[in-house]
């Protein structure tokens, strides 16, 4: 086998293990298609009826979920996704609560444009309302779980709060204890130089 024989092989072999590698990495419910060896994959998993994102490969270039039974995405499921150019995810019954916040924010950086056609399915106050327009205030669940959450910080900064009260209590207490200790030693010291200093000034009395 001449040089160029083996460069022809060799090129080859790193072909098909490329297209290989891809082939594995398709979710086994979509259909995937390579757009070239460094273009990444096409994945096609609409109208097949998923209630739930599949394991999608890294180099997804685009990527349809359209027309399935998805109601929310799990947060960090799409961050792989680097190389994502287009995405399509209408004709979804998307449940808009608190958990539909992850989709949209990856959608505004992601695609933007795919972001116009997502509609909410539920709950009631937002059917048919585009993902985009959506804001906290709406989020019904979020409204219910905000007290928890309010209490949890509550009873965080109570807790500090006392623990800040304890240690100047324990600061007054040490600084008064400490000039009370100091003042009693000094007086101990006046006391015991008091006397002397009385001799002292009767012996020089009496020479004058």
């Amino acid at each position: 086998m001449n040089k160029t024989e083996f460069i022809t092989l060799a090129g080859f072999a790193v072909s098909l293990l490329f297209h290989m590698t891809q082939t594995e990495g398709c979710p086994p419910s979509c259909s995937c298609k390579s757009l070239g060896e460094t273009k990444g994959l096409q994945i096609d998993c609409s109208s097949r009826e998923l209630t739930e994102v599949p394991a999608l490969p890294v180099n997804t270039r685009r990527l349809y979920l359209q027309n399935n039974s998805l109601t929310s995405v799990p947060a960090g499921a799409l961050d792989s996704l680097h190389s994502l150019e287009e995405v399509q995810l209408f004709d979804n019954p998307w449940n808009c609560d608190c958990h539909i916040l992850y989709l949209k924010l990856w959608l505004e950086d992601v695609s933007a444009p795919s972001l116009e056609n997502v509609r909410c399915a539920t709950p009631a106050p937002v059917r048919t309302k585009p993902l985009r327009q959506l804001t906290g205030n709406e989020l019904g669940i979020c409204k219910r779980l905000l007290p928890t959450k309010c209490l949890e910080f509550f009873w965080r900064d109570l807790i500090l709060i006392a623990g800040a009260i304890i240690t100047l209590i324990l600061v007054a207490w040490a600084l008064k204890y400490s000039k009370k200790l100091v003042f009693q030693m000094n007086l101990s010291r006046y006391d015991s130089r008091g006397p002397l200093l009385g001799r002292h000034t009767s012996k020089t009395h009496k020479i004058q």
